[in-house]
């Protein structure tokens, strides 16, 4: 049983890919309260931290007394409890206090202009991301592109690349050869969640996991 529909092994042998069975894995959902909370931080400290009139600082940091005031203004107050707990408790670890609990930013996805100042970092040998099959025409001609993102995102193990690929369907697992990336001189980091990020993967370093 591997999941797939009941034609996927004569599609991936078209493509040239081998199968990947794979078994469903979902984290233990925060309540609904929370959840909305960490829609709301990852909407502003992603991509419009403007409507909440914050400026993000170098490494995507803001102080946290402004981005509750901000919450607050346009009518979503945030205590700073929920605010500790969304960052404690959520199971992607998308947000970060600094040291004095006093800023906090998202980890990575920006969309908006920030430097986040993570250095360049070997990566290990192959690296995963997940997809779903809508997509697998695009990959095998242009490779993963970062679209409206910074970086292409990039899994250190296949779970959590399948818990990636769940957000939008069935999912699918690709193998990134990220050591002979390295090699020909592409870079790499990643981020305090442990996401990796680079700017672009060609075709060639892809196959189906």
């Amino acid at each position: 049983m591997n999941g797939y529909p009941d034609n996927a092994r004569a599609v991936w042998a078209y493509r040239g890919w081998s199968t990947y069975s794979y078994h469903s894995g979902f984290a233990t959902p925060m309540n609904k309260r929370l959840i909305t909370v960490s829609k709301f931080l990852s909407k502003h400290l992603r991509h419009e931290p403007e409507k909440l009139g914050l400026n993000l600082a170098p490494g995507g940091w803001v102080a946290v007394a402004d981005l509750l005031a901000g919450a607050a203004k346009v009518g979503f107050p945030i205590s700073r409890e929920e605010l500790q707990q969304v960052v404690a408790e959520n199971d992607k670890r998308r947000f970060a206090l600094d040291e004095t609990g006093q800023r906090i930013r998202a980890n990575q996805g920006h969309s908006t202009e920030v430097e986040l100042q993570l250095p360049e970092t070997d990566p290990p040998e192959v690296l995963f991301h997940g997809t779903v099959e809508r997509f697998l025409d695009e990959i095998r001609a242009e490779g993963l592109k970062k679209m409206n993102r910074h970086d292409v995102h990039l899994s250190p193990d296949v779970q959590t690349a399948i818990k990636v690929g769940q957000r939008r369907g069935q999912p699918i697992v690709l193998a990134i050869d990220s050591s002979k990336m390295a090699a020909d001189g592409f870079k790499f980091r990643v981020s305090a969640n442990g996401v990796w990020l680079t700017d672009h993967v060609p075709p060639q370093y892809i196959r189906l996991a």
